[in-house]
């Protein structure tokens, strides 16, 4: 019996050891996990826009911590852009989260491949495949009858009409807010839309989506079609085009999960 017992001890004194060294562990363990998280965003804006609108998503994330850039590019060319935001990926000083809006899911599934890059956040965006443009994901569906894009111009640029921009792209924002924003919108080149992409960042990184169910300029069915084979995570929010402006607190509410996952 004293044996049995004499060997019970080195169990107890063992367990009570492993017990003792884990408990010293989980606090370096849990500020391993909130170094590993990403502090880095870039915020890609979508056609007939600019970086500015990405504003109240940026003052949310930045008064959280978080390095965020708003993203200028040319709208030149696919390519263009690209190189653009590869730039700008190359500047930050550990991991990054792509944001992309519209056609912005094009430029971040073509530089997301980037080892930097941890995940992909799409917000009524374009999740092209290989081979695929824009304009072959938007023909995938027909149009919603608001959806005001036009025609190339001679010079080879497309704008939004002004008659269908407040209906067909930001209909839950004030008229008076998206006449700025027309008499602002910046020209793109047909060639944005018509370039496919050859890499894509969804299949390699993880991916989320906020899906606008009140879409006028992408119809929602293409929406839920690209999430489908993506296999991202989805947000849903009844909201216009633009909802990064209308809903800022819950598009960097999906941003920050991003983050931290």
């Amino acid at each position: 019996m004293k044996m049995l017992k004499n060997s019970i001890r080195p169990v107890k004194w063992l367990s009570a050891t492993l017990f003792a060294v884990l408990i010293m562990a989980f606090p370096l363990a849990m500020q391993a996990q909130e170094s590993a998280k990403v502090k880095n965003i870039i915020l890609v804006h979508g056609a007939f826009a600019d970086g500015s609108g990405w504003e109240g998503v940026y003052k949310i994330l930045a008064a959280k911590g978080y390095h965020v850039t708003a993203l200028q590019y040319p709208m030149t060319s696919l390519e263009d852009d690209v190189a653009a935001l590869n730039r700008a990926i190359d500047k930050q000083d550990g991991p990054t989260l792509l944001v992309g809006h519209s056609y912005g899911g094009m430029i971040i599934t073509e530089a997301g491949v980037s080892p930097k890059v941890t995940a992909l956040v799409y917000v009524a965006a374009f999740e092209p495949d290989a081979g695929e443009s824009l304009v072959t994901l938007a023909q995938t569906a027909p149009p919603n009858p608001e959806n005001g894009i036009l025609a190339p111009d001679d010079k080879g640029f497309v704008y939004y009409d002004e008659a269908k921009f407040h209906a067909g792209f930001a209909g839950d924002l004030p008229k008076d807010k998206t006449a700025f924003m027309y008499a602002s919108q910046g020209a793109i080149s047909a060639k944005c839309f018509t370039t496919p992409v050859t890499h894509v960042a969804w299949k390699e990184k993880p991916s989320y989506a906020v899906l606008t169910t009140d879409d006028k300029s992408i119809n929602p069915v293409i929406q839920e079609n690209m999430v489908k084979r993506s296999g991202a995570k989805v947000t849903r929010i009844k909201a216009s085009h633009v909802v990064f402006i209308s809903h800022p607190k819950e598009v960097a509410a999906v941003i920050e999960t991003a983050a931290k996952h």
